[in-house]
């Protein structure tokens, strides 16, 4: 894909930020709040978490083509940002109930990285189902709703400033429901998973949410909500799922691009039997499989970006129902794809540095 000079811009300017403070991204891989150097508030100083979120709501108005770019950046170095969990997944909920009064209050804290938000979906089977979300909720009697159950996988979930927790009404219909994780009824810890730049958490709710997000489509009506259109709960998950996916594949096109370069500069200066390994014929056709599959990986990833940004430019206003079935194949292609294509390149990374051992 040709990339605009304003696309361009973006990417150089992320690339020249990240160069600049990589030291302090690998050490906040061990920190506790994971940002210790202040990363995530100098990628927000350059607009970068609220590229996707319209203009009206504080954002720049872009699109997929432009969070894939960003993504790239970020998966090249690793860096430990709540990009994913926060500006994409949590945002694009909140964007997809279609409440306004959400959108104006949550979205620019976020946008600035002063918020984190973090969306409560999955159970312990990981389905990312939207007709399957983790909690029930219960009308009180007095007004208002509880919440109960348990969500696993939770991006920035330990630390978030603001929950989203999608949950099964009592008419069988999703709702969204913003949740205060600092109130009683709400206990959340950190999952430790293998990879250190996922904040990964799981979230148990026995707690009231006194804030639905889009009202109007809690009990499946369509019509106005919050000052603005909703759509149904399910097609907002839905929609935050597959833009999360395309982000996520970019970001292993990323890692997968860089593992690429480092391998090829390695070959090239690792000398065996008096000449460089890179000018054994053996190794070059490893080499030029690994060139192809991760060109393909970012075609792919960027393809589903563009169909995505496509759909949302053609399906009529925000809040609108299913922005397109290929959209949802087309991310789902790429994050197959690309996570196949990041786990070949890795492996092939590690042993074409001749075993001297798996490093960061």
């Amino acid at each position: 894909m040709e990339l605009t000079s304003e696309q361009r811009a973006l990417r150089d300017s992320v690339r020249s930020l990240l160069r600049r403070h990589q030291p302090a991204a690998e050490a906040s891989q061990t920190e506790p709040d994971g940002d210790p150097a202040g990363l995530w508030q100098k990628l927000c100083g350059i607009g970068v978490a609220g590229l996707a979120v319209p203009e009206s709501f504080g954002g720049a108005g872009a699109g997929p083509v432009e969070v894939s770019i960003v993504a790239e950046e970020l998966g090249r170095v690793l860096a430990p940002t709540p990009l994913l969990g926060s500006a994409i997944l949590a945002a694009e909920a909140i964007l997809g109930t279609g409440d306004t009064d959400a959108c104006e209050r949550l979205l620019p804290e976020m946008i600035s990285g002063n918020v984190i938000g973090a969306l409560a979906w999955t159970g312990h089977g990981g389905g990312w189902d939207p007709a399957v979300p983790a909690f029930h909720a219960a009308e009180r009697a007095g007004g208002g709703w509880t919440l109960t159950g348990a969500a696993h996988y939770v991006l920035e979930g330990d630390h978030a400033d603001v929950l989203i927790a999608a949950a099964q009404l009592p008419d069988g219909g999703v709702g969204l429901f913003e949740v205060d994780p600092a109130q009683p009824g709400v206990d959340r810890h950190l999952s430790p998973s293998m990879d250190q730049t996922r904040r990964l958490a799981v979230v148990r709710l026995a707690a009231g949410a006194d804030r639905p997000l889009g009202a109007g489509y809690l009990s499946g009506r369509s019509g106005q909500a919050g000052g603005g259109p909703s759509r149904s709960g399910r097609a907002a998950l839905a929609r935050a799922r597959d833009l999360a996916c395309i982000a996520l594949s970019a970001e292993q096109v990323g890692a997968a691009s860089r593992a690429f370069e480092l391998t090829v500069s390695y070959t090239g200066s690792r000398v065996q039997f008096g000449r460089s390994i890179a000018s054994f014929q053996a190794i070059q056709h490893r080499l030029a499989d690994l060139h192809v599959l991760v060109e393909s990986a970012r075609a792919l990833a960027y393809r589903a970006a563009q169909v995505a940004a496509l759909s949302a430019a053609g399906g009529g206003p925000p809040g609108d129902a299913d922005p397109g079935a290929e959209v949802t194949m087309l991310a789902a292609a790429a994050k197959a794809y690309c996570s196949e294509a990041l786990a070949t390149v890795a492996g092939e990374m590690i042993q074409l540095h001749g075993a001297i051992g798996a490093t960061w």
